[in-house]
């Protein structure tokens, strides 16, 4: 028997959800202010930001150049991404994009799982 449950397995498998991908998958259509960038990725990635982890993420990806803020005529700050981030996230897809490819191609060829 695994000692391992399957909560505990599919916890360390959501890694794919890092908080800095996820501002910047948000951020890749359009400028969002911080509480637009926590409803957006919730309703289109399923996953909840904390306000804590939303701005310490804002800080990292700005200095990192891969995200600017922009004016704003409301205490609302919009962020956009920079090009630098767009190249950052479109590399990070690839990468992923390929993982659950191969995922899948042995998922359904070796095991059978419909699903894939």
């Amino acid at each position: 028997m695994s000692r391992y449950r399957v909560d505990d397995v599919t916890d360390r498998l959501d890694r794919w959800a890092d908080p800095p991908l996820l501002v910047l998958a948000s951020l890749a259509d359009e400028p969002k202010h911080g509480y637009a960038i926590t409803q957006d990725v919730a309703e289109t990635m399923g996953v909840r930001l904390s306000a804590g982890t939303l701005y310490a993420v804002i800080a990292r990806l700005e200095a990192r150049g891969l995200i600017e803020p922009l004016e704003s005529d409301d205490r609302r700050r919009p962020y956009r991404i920079t090009a630098a981030g767009a190249e950052a996230l479109a590399q990070q897809s690839e990468r992923m994009s390929k993982v659950a490819s191969v995922a899948r191609e042995r998922l359904s060829t070796r095991l059978g799982w419909a699903g894939a």
